[in-house]
């Protein structure tokens, strides 16, 4: 790998941290998993080779911006722009969060740079809520705001488990296409024409797995079920996100562990794809 984006060749997959956790509803501290999320990735307990091959600590593999630092900037200001930079640049960006309510501004800044785009967003809830508690920047709401603005052509949700009546009705006005978790496995639905996003929320695992997260919701999947999921993944995958990990809540790091092999396979699929 490379640390330096500058230095890196289009289409190279790089790594943003974005520690925010502002719209979090219910417990903070997600805006702490980038740095943790690097230590996992990056500890001797296991290696850079992904499973389907992929040797990441090749010269050039990835590169990694850093965290974003939030100054006066509005925050969704601040994350925009910085996607867009990437983006500008040609690169892959993998953000790391932080609450999901980071995928908006993601979003948005690949809704200029990238027509056409499917996202697969994995999760326990669905967060098409139109607000939360007054708040329609919540981590529940961002793909009710990503759908009106237009910023994806496609949304297809995997794993999800506490759907509402509301939700149901704005999955319908949105088309987005729900995946329940009683539906999985469909390996056959992670075929895609045209460019991929991927949206990954730990807590689309089952708590077993993945005890340190804000929302933890049972019956969700195993770790290799996630693992099978992304790597039926085909179509070229524009950028990602692994969002709404929680080291607060992770007292054995077990979690941290699992989100590292998250990404390590994403980042994978991106350089094979």
């Amino acid at each position: 790998m490379t640390n330096r984006p500058e230095a890196a060749q289009p289409g190279t997959p790089v790594i943003l941290g974005i520690p925010f956790d502002a719209n979090s509803s219910w417990l903070r501290g997600a805006a702490g998993a980038p740095p943790i999320i690097r230590v996992a990735l990056n500890s001797i307990s296991s290696n850079l080779w992904t499973e389907t091959g992929v040797d990441l600590s090749a010269a050039g593999a990835f590169c990694d911006a850093g965290d974003l630092k939030f100054t006066f900037d509005e925050p969704f200001t601040a994350i925009e722009r910085k996607v867009h930079e990437l983006l500008e640049k040609g690169l892959r960006p993998v953000c790391l969060g932080g609450d999901h309510s980071i995928t908006l501004p993601i979003l948005r800044a690949f809704g200029k740079h990238v027509p056409g785009l499917t996202i697969l967003h994995f999760d326990a809830h669905p967060d098409l809520y139109d607000e939360l508690e007054g708040n329609r920047l919540s981590h529940a709401c961002p793909f009710a705001r990503i759908m009106e603005e237009g910023a994806a052509k496609r949304l297809i949700q995997i794993g999800i488990r506490t759907m509402t009546g509301h939700q149901r009705e704005q999955a319908k006005k949105f088309g987005v296409e729900v995946i329940e978790m009683r539906q999985l496995p469909v390996l056959d639905r992670m075929k895609i024409d045209g460019p991929i996003y991927i949206s990954f929320d730990m807590d689309a695992l089952d708590p077993a797995f993945v005890p340190g997260t804000s929302h933890r919701e049972p019956g969700g999947m195993s770790t290799r079920e996630a693992i099978a999921h992304l790597q039926a993944i085909s179509g070229k995958i524009a950028g990602a996100d692994i969002v709404e990990y929680n080291p607060a809540q992770d007292n054995t790091q077990i979690t941290a562990t699992v989100a590292a092999k998250m990404l390590k396979e994403i980042l994978g699929k991106m350089i094979l794809n």
